[in-house]
């Protein structure tokens, strides 16, 4: 699966508590938070490997994924 297919929201947040970035997709339902990394980078890198491994499985499960939002201009 190629990541330029992922047209997905992903948010980045700094979590004081974890003392790490956080990340979710409001597109998915279900917990909050995905997936977290010590640096913004490695948030964000784990978060596409996140959002590959969520989309396999909603194929694997023959669910159908989301609608991506689409956010106003």
């Amino acid at each position: 699966m190629k990541s330029t297919k992922m047209k997905y929201e992903m948010m980045i947040a700094w979590s004081e508590e974890d003392d790490c970035y956080l990340v979710s997709f409001p597109d998915f339902p279900g917990q909050k938070w995905r997936t977290h990394g010590d640096t913004y980078e490695m948030a964000v890198s784990n978060g596409v490997e996140a959002l590959e491994s969520l989309m396999l499985a909603y194929e694997a499960n023959g669910e159908s994924l989301p609608e991506p939002k689409a956010i106003a201009a």
